[in-house]
């Protein structure tokens, strides 16, 4: 990989990495309502599942979805209804006194890692890498050194969402603040997913 490539990957990769979206909405929630100790499964399973969903793209699922656009379309309408599930859970988590008490459970690591596979925003990222980050006539090896530049990138960058979430608990100790919060991320999840459902709208000829 030579140098030009290696930092545009490096800057699409922080972009990627660091902008709003389901994985830093996630983070960014568990730290508020869990800690930073807590939340560092949910860390390690979005890096590990982001390293994997990578190379998986990148090395063959990609070609799938290209010999089977249904079932790449049934994957994306799977990814809107979880997202939403999984928003309503974030707002209609019931506050206590203190947080952490009724908030929304705290994300196991397997969790971090499958959730990747329905974040529309992953799957961007993982298509974009396959397909410009990588070189021809060296295609494996490119898109295994890509894989772990990426990695490299998204390591600290998720890290720094689950801190500011950290930041940000003692001012939302009230449960009113804790509830406000919850309701926010939860919407914003939900817009995260505004590209993705106007693609299927298109595609079902909608608008």
């Amino acid at each position: 990989m030579n140098v030009e490539l290696l930092t545009a990957l490096i800057g699409f990769a922080f972009v990627m990495s660091i902008t709003p979206g389901p994985n830093t909405m996630m983070l960014l929630a568990s730290g508020v309502n869990h800690g930073f100790r807590a939340t560092v499964p949910l860390i390690v399973g979005v890096c590990v599942g982001v390293l994997v969903m990578l190379l998986a793209v990148g090395l063959g699922v990609g070609q799938l979805f290209a010999r089977l656009p249904w079932l790449y379309t049934a994957l994306k309408l799977f990814s809107v209804v979880y997202l939403l599930w999984l928003s309503w859970k974030i707002a209609t988590a019931s506050p206590a006194s203190s947080i952490g008490e009724g908030a929304p459970r705290v994300f196991t690591f397997a969790e971090g890692v499958g959730l990747q596979w329905v974040n529309p925003k992953a799957w961007t990222l993982c298509l974009t890498v396959a397909t410009a980050y990588t070189l021809p006539d060296q295609y494996a090896a490119s898109m295994l050194a890509a894989a772990l530049v990426f990695a490299a990138v998204n390591v600290p960058s998720v890290i720094v969402w689950a801190l500011f979430g950290v930041s940000l608990r003692r001012f939302l100790q009230d449960p009113v603040r804790v509830r406000l919060f919850n309701g926010a991320m939860a919407l914003a999840l939900v817009a995260s997913l505004s590209p993705l459902v106007l693609e299927l709208a298109r595609a079902a000829k909608l608008l």
